[in-house]
């Protein structure tokens, strides 16, 4: 992707730069670990989950309705679905679709050999250098809104960046929706935590977006975890019925920590998260044959001392590369978690550990990565220094997505005619012209003699991201919507929440 000078780059992200690369196009070869008898194991496990143990959809009698006039096998509240019906249900899904963007320069395409990243989901907390560690407010989530919309390495902007815990849960997904809708042109999310918040997530994106254009198109996404081990609750069932049945996209993601919510065994953790993802997937089919689904992914191993999560451990990371060519094999698309860590502040832990999760999740080929930047805290807290932090990294991460670029002029012949021997290439005509798109600069990272950095100030990494995310939000410059649009937003959420008392759990 093309690099800006040093010097125009010297300040926040301006709205043209932001526009720059809205998903990647990955060229690099995906990595498979798992050789075919291995791959028919799991998928044998798979099927045996299905069929023998089967999966619960709970507290949602709607849901136990439909697949009832399907003619599956159920006891009590437990499906038990045959395996090969299962997975030709799941063959109706798309393998690969479009977000459509309030911009459509920011549209992004989910599945195939496409990645689009996008910032920590769900922190009840914020932290940042100066202001430690507090609750998240609206003020934060705006915030976050406007960083990620600036940020040319976040593609889509997701949903709960932070909780904003000063409006009531009964009203805040307004809030949040319209601040994804007003203050970014970029893709979002939808509520789902309840039926009706998710259904106005869906009425807000149709003023949004147009009637005829959500009739067509996916405009919206919505993320949703089931409640492991092989329960689907009604806040999973609804949702999907609500972003299904209107054409939308629904990521369903079993979130399993192995040793709790699932075995210890990373390989049966895999085979239960495939199982859970696909019934899922099969109830979407039900719902809307041929509804856009996201098989979601999120394993972490725990410390069996303490009970704690863990994050960026081998065990998690190994669950990353299959379940990625486990997804290609029943064709889905895949949602992984992204650059995280148990660290609280953005120290060496969490450099190690949001690395390690980050570059498995990549090399895994999940095409849509949330908590990509900005977790802190096994997803406690939304730190503003770690979300600058882990975007800068993300540039890199682009950069070998890429792959080797074999274009005729990358081997340089003309700068070899150039150079004699024992030379230098620093002059030549070629470097001139790659100088500034040769290698990726990240924009962080301090690179200059000790001397140089002294002189600077001698600041880390965490000062310096800090300094950059308050000179974006200073330079911050809202994107232009059409005032008939946002006068009808506005009404609708007036409206909605006159009829609605204030919730606060």
């Amino acid at each position: 992707m093309a690099r800006r000078s040093r010097r125009k780059r010297s300040g926040a992200h301006s709205r043209t730069e932001s526009v720059t690369a809205p998903y990647i196009k990955r060229q690099l070869p995906f990595f498979d670990p798992l050789n075919e008898e291995q791959l028919e194991k799991i998928d044998a496990q798979v099927d045996w989950l299905l069929e023998n143990i089967g999966l619960a959809f709970r507290d949602d009698p709607e849901a136990v309705r439909i697949w009832k006039k399907a003619g599956v096998k159920m006891v009590g509240d437990k499906v038990f679905a045959d395996a090969r019906w299962v997975r030709e249900q799941v063959a109706r899904a798309p393998s690969q679709f479009t977000q459509l963007a309030r911009n459509p320069k920011r549209s992004v395409v989910i599945g195939g050999s496409n990645q689009v990243f996008a910032p920590i989901y769900g922190a009840p907390f914020v932290r940042d250098l100066e202001g430690g560690r507090r609750y998240g407010t609206i003020k934060d989530l705006e915030n976050f809104v406007k960083l990620t919309y600036m940020h040319p390495y976040l593609h889509h902007s997701g949903l709960v960046i932070t909780e904003p815990t000063d409006i009531p849960v009964s009203k805040r997904h307004f809030d949040m929706v319209y601040a994804h809708m007003t203050l970014s042109d970029k893709p979002h999310l939808g509520a789902i935590t309840e039926k009706s918040r998710a259904q106005d997530s869906v009425d807000m994106a149709e003023i949004l977006h147009g009637t005829q254009t959500m009739d067509n198109n996916v405009v919206i996404m919505a993320n949703v975890n089931t409640n492991s081990p092989l329960l689907i609750d009604r806040v999973v069932s609804e949702a999907i019925q609500v972003y299904s049945s209107r054409g939308q996209a629904i990521v369903v993601t079993p979130f399993i920590l192995t040793g709790a919510m699932g075995p210890v065994s990373t390989a049966a953790a895999v085979a239960q998260a495939m199982a859970e993802a696909m019934i899922c997937c099969a109830f979407a089919q039900l719902v809307r044959p041929g509804a856009p689904f996201v098989m979601g992914n999120f394993l972490s191993s725990m410390s069996l001392k303490s009970g704690a999560p863990t994050f960026g451990m081998p065990e998690p990371v190994i669950s990353n590369y299959v379940i990625g060519q486990m997804a290609r094999r029943v064709g889905l698309p895949l949602r992984c978690g992204g650059s995280l860590t148990a660290s609280k502040i953005e120290d060496a832990q969490a450099a190690y550990e949001s690395a390690d999760s980050m570059h498995s999740t990549v090399l895994a080929g999940s095409n849509y990565t949330l908590h990509a930047a900005g977790w802190l805290e096994g997803g406690l807290s939304t730190g503003y220094e770690k979300l600058i932090m882990d975007a800068d990294r993300l540039g890199s991460y682009q950069k070998i997505l890429n792959g080797l670029d074999m274009d005729d002029d990358q081997f340089a012949r003309d700068a070899y005619a150039e150079v004699e021997p024992g030379g230098h290439f620093l002059g030549s005509a070629h470097t001139l012209r790659h100088y500034q798109t040769a290698f990726y600069d990240a924009g962080l990272s301090d690179s200059e003699n000790v001397e140089s950095w002294e002189e600077k100030g001698g600041t880390d990494m965490r000062k310096r991201a800090y300094d950059k995310w308050n000179t974006m939000l200073n330079n911050y410059e809202q994107p232009p919507m059409d005032p008939a649009t946002k006068e009808a937003l506005d009404s609708y959420i007036a409206k909605r929440k006159e009829e609605l008392p204030d919730a606060w759990y």
